[in-house]
């Protein structure tokens, strides 16, 4: 199993990265989000895999950290959910995202994606949401990502702020990726809910 890929970045095709390691190119799927946040073409790049068998191919799919790997991992073990599926859906929504739409029920927002039905979605809803957890969800994006591969540092009131804030905006008829994306851009100096919501809703309103 390869679980990573480090290497040179040499090309950047649809849904796809080419890393150079040692004179051999390797063709990874990526999210499109994954792959606008790549670095300029020559450098160099970790991109964390998972490789997928089938009779007619061996295909690579990469994440920029072990946790979007993983919530990919969570994806693709859902029944009816294979890694093209799983690939589109973290191509409409983000990591974080779609961990949200998943605890807060937004079966809406998961089946916006190209080829995913309702029933789909709630089926996905109905499997994850036990293994997904919202203030884990905030801790990893507080951090950036790995701690493997960034720096990062702990601030578990501010993730339960910022968690209650979402859910209050989810609880006023936001959707819950519009409300994730907000409460994300809020002031790190917050100090509390109220002050969380504030700075949300004008990205909202």
């Amino acid at each position: 199993m390869i679980s990573y890929i480090r290497g040179e970045l040499c090309d950047i095709e649809e849904q796809k990265a080419i890393v150079d390691v040692n004179g051999v190119g390797y063709g990874i799927y990526m999210p499109q989000q994954a792959l606008s946040l790549l670095p300029p073409m020559g450098q160099q790049v970790k991109i964390h895999t998972y490789l997928n068998i089938r009779e007619d191919a061996m295909q690579l799919f990469g994440f920029l950290t072990k946790e979007d790997l993983n919530v990919f991992r969570l994806l693709i073990g859902v029944n009816g959910i294979g890694p093209k599926a799983g690939l589109n859906i973290l191509s409409c929504l983000s990591p974080d995202e779609l961990r949200f739409a998943v605890l807060s029920g937004d079966a809406k927002a998961i089946s916006a994606t190209p080829g995913i039905g309702k029933k789909t979605a709630e089926k996905l809803i109905l499997e994850l949401k036990d293994k997904l957890n919202i203030e884990d969800m905030l801790e990893h994006a507080a951090h950036g990502g790995d701690s493997e591969d960034l720096a990062s540092g702990t601030d578990t009131a501010s993730n339960t702020m910022q968690a209650e804030a979402v859910q209050a905006l989810t609880a006023l008829g936001y959707g819950s990726a519009e409300s994730l994306r907000a409460v994300k851009k809020s002031s790190p100096e917050c100090s509390s809910v109220e002050d969380i919501l504030k700075e949300a809703l004008k990205f909202l309103l």
